[in-house]
């Protein structure tokens, strides 16, 4: 059962992100406001959810949220800043793009560079524990996921369509056979024959 929040005196956006450990394409991060009384059944941790169960879930948390935004840092700048402080600067990016401003950040997992002044606080596995992490989860992974099935027309021999770029056996043994793209994280040392 997931909380509802973790204090009730400051709104407060649940923030993660998505693609961290992929090969290729950006890494997306959410932030998520939702009204303290909200509560859907199939809410939870994105890696819990089927695909269709995220997709039906991410209009709803965009709808009933009082606030939502999206943000991404491409593979390019990642290769620059490094892919942490890229999940950091897309973390940023979304609470800056929220129509409502939080008092309090609750950020899934275990380090977060400070935003501002807004107190945060990390908590390990936290999709798992409070629904406006599981939220950010959602909108995180399906954003991204979408992202990924248009670099995929592009490349389609990578497998991106069903793997979004993680490492997996189809997409090492693409880049042993088509070499990396412009999409493929550098700075990541990508080497088929020994991931």
């Amino acid at each position: 059962m997931l909380l509802p929040y973790f204090q009730n005196i400051v709104l407060e956006a649940g923030l993660d992100e998505a693609g961290r450990g992929c090969y290729a394409g950006p890494v997306f991060a959410a932030a998520v406001i939702l009204p303290v009384d909200f509560h859907h059944p199939l809410l939870n941790d994105s890696k819990q959810l089927k695909e269709k169960q995220r997709d039906l879930l991410r209009p709803i948390i965009e709808k009933e949220s009082v606030a939502f935004a999206v943000a991404s840092i491409n593979n390019d700048e990642i290769d620059v800043i490094n892919i942490l402080q890229a999940s950091y600067k897309a973390m940023h990016l979304s609470i800056g793009q929220l129509a409502v401003k939080p008092g309090q950040l609750l950020i899934d997992g275990n380090r977060f560079k400070p935003y501002k002044k807004t107190p945060h606080t990390c908590i390990i596995k936290g999709d798992g524990k409070f629904a406006s992490i599981a939220a950010a989860s959602i909108l995180a992974k399906t954003y991204r996921d979408e992202h990924m099935q248009e670099l995929h027309k592009e490349f389609p021999h990578y497998g991106w369509d069903k793997n979004k770029a993680y490492g997996t056996a189809i997409h090492r043994k693409a880049i042993e056979k088509y070499g990396i793209c412009k999409y493929h994280r550098i700075s990541f040392n990508i080497n088929p024959t020994n991931s």
